[in-house]
């Protein structure tokens, strides 16, 4: 295995799948405990609520990789995967919330906001590095 290895983004990235598949299974349970049958996604209040906090965690999921592993590989790996520690546990914040009150989102919901705004500066700063030293030969 090369020394370079990308262990923590590829160790974050595993661990937020596994949270997606933890998310998506509480829908399946959700679907079972208030007996709605695919491919329906309308129901009780509950159930829309935690369909609607899987899906937004969807939605957001491949902007989260991009920014991860851009930030990871061209500005810090230790960095990018902390933050990526910290964005998984905003999103469990979320759906959580989302689960018990549409309102209850709120706060998870501007963490993840803020984690993705942080992962998407270091990617910017770690790019414009790596073309300044690379096109230019200026080292910042």
């Amino acid at each position: 295995m090369a020394t370079e290895s990308p262990l923590l983004l590829a160790a974050v990235t595993l661990l937020s799948a596994l949270q997606m598949g933890y998310l998506a299974r509480q829908v399946g349970k959700s679907r079972i405990a208030h007996k709605i049958m695919p491919p329906i996604v309308t129901g009780p209040p509950e159930f829309e609520r935690t369909f609607r906090a899987h899906q937004n965690c969807v939605e957001f999921y491949p902007v989260f990789m991009v920014l991860l592993w851009t930030s990871g590989t061209f500005f810090n790996e230790v960095t990018a995967a902390g933050a990526g520690l910290v964005y998984m546990v905003a999103r469990q914040m979320y759906f959580n919330g989302y689960v018990k009150s549409a309102k209850k989102r709120i706060p998870g919901f501007y963490l993840n906001l803020a984690v993705l705004f942080f992962l998407s500066l270091l990617s910017f700063i770690g790019i414009l590095r790596g073309i300044l030293l690379k096109y230019f030969d200026v080292h910042v």
